[in-house]
């Protein structure tokens, strides 16, 4: 493994690896048990549609400053730290929230959301299909 590696969350069980296991536990537990939702072996299978999912979420707000003054700060130099790690395929690295802000970029550059040109046919296809209109494009390439 030249190139790295990812290990579960805290590496093996001597280094602490079983801290993943617990913090998936943390999510079925709030999002699913103490939300009434279902849990573990109890949720439907993937893609199934023979009954409901009754999945669960759970949302919660805390001030980081009351637990570690000048977060900001400190989050940034983590998110630069992230960002400098050598890649393997020598593109930069993404953190939470880059991919969106790159379309966001793409969005801005073409006046309007870049929709692949398969899209674009299946729409109006279902629009013929349907006998309205179709919805008003323009050329980005």
């Amino acid at each position: 493994m030249d190139g790295g590696g990812l290990l579960p969350l805290g590496g093996s069980e001597l280094t602490g690896g079983y801290k993943g296991y617990c913090l998936g536990a943390l999510v079925e537990i709030i999002c699913g048990v103490l939300g009434g939702a279902q849990w573990g072996p109890h949720v439907r299978q993937w893609m199934s549609t023979a009954v409901v999912a009754n999945l669960g979420q759970c949302f919660i707000a805390i001030n980081p400053n009351e637990f570690a003054p000048n977060f900001e700060n400190r989050l940034q130099e983590f998110i630069d730290a992230m960002r400098g790690l050598k890649s393997v395929d020598n593109k930069q690295v993404l953190v939470a929230g880059d991919p969106e802000n790159e379309h966001i970029a793409l969005v801005e550059k073409y006046g309007g959301i870049p929709y692949h040109p398969n899209q674009i046919n299946y729409a109006e296809e279902l629009a013929k299909t349907l006998g309205v209109s179709a919805m008003i494009t323009k050329s980005t390439v």
